[in-house]
């Protein structure tokens, strides 16, 4: 897998390996920077694609491969 850029996030689609509630596909639809660095990204906002609720969490986050899978295939 290739390195996870943040500047690519938005608009990125992901796929949850271990869903909730059948909540398994999502897109990144906000990118929240670092109010002192204007090129560190902090957070993330992930809207569900079956019941469009938002989840925010550290955009590092989905590097880890036990959770999260770049793509929906």
């Amino acid at each position: 897998m290739t390195a996870l850029s943040p500047k690519k996030l938005l608009h990125s689609k992901w796929r949850a390996l271990a869903p909730r509630d059948r909540e398994k596909h999502f897109l990144v639809v906000a990118v929240e920077y670092d109010p002192l660095d204007a090129q560190r990204v902090t957070t993330i906002t992930l809207e569900a694609v079956l019941s469009r609720r938002h989840y925010t969490l550290p955009w590092r986050a989905l590097a880890d491969p036990t959770q999260w899978q770049r793509g929906w295939s």
